[in-house]
């Protein structure tokens, strides 16, 4: 029998989960005030999807109690987060819809979570299609490397 992918169903039915409020684990904190952001999410798969994320988690697990695991990620803005967590959910990210500084600081959160197969693609997406960009604005791209040293 022929093998049929069902991924693109998986990817939205993921998404669903993102967006439902009922079934969450953990509260996460995005952003500093007064720009502060409340995300709801699943440990499960922020664990499976996300190395840093894996790593605070494992000291940071649910207690018995039934309170909720909260961690709380400051260096990222909640605009930035939420095309990050859509992306950790149904692995797709659609880059036309942003602009070039945008896509950096997707870039630089990315980094921060350990998403190394979004950074390559960023990476990539970057030098094929805002190459110009850079070459003119040479010493902010350079700057934001140095601050990020495995971009």
């Amino acid at each position: 029998m022929a093998e049929y992918k069902f991924l693109p169903k998986l990817s939205q039915n993921l998404l669903e989960i993102l967006d439902d409020d009922e079934y969450y684990d953990i509260i996460i904190e995005v952003g500093n005030d007064p720009d502060v952001k409340i995300f709801r999410a699943h440990m499960v798969i922020l664990n499976y999807r996300s190395p840093y994320l894996r790593r605070i988690l494992s000291t940071n697990k649910k207690k018995n109690d039934g309170t909720l695991s909260h961690i709380k990620l400051p260096n990222i803005l909640p605009e930035i987060f939420q095309i990050i967590i859509r992306y950790i959910y149904g692995g797709k990210i659609s880059l036309v819809e942003y602009d070039i500084l945008d896509i950096i600081k997707i870039l630089v959160a990315a980094n921060e979570l350990g998403l190394q197969e979004l950074i390559s693609h960023l990476q990539s997406f970057l030098m094929e299609n805002k190459n110009n960009w850079i070459e003119q604005n040479f010493n902010l791209f350079y700057k934001i490397s140095f601050e990020n040293e495995d971009l």
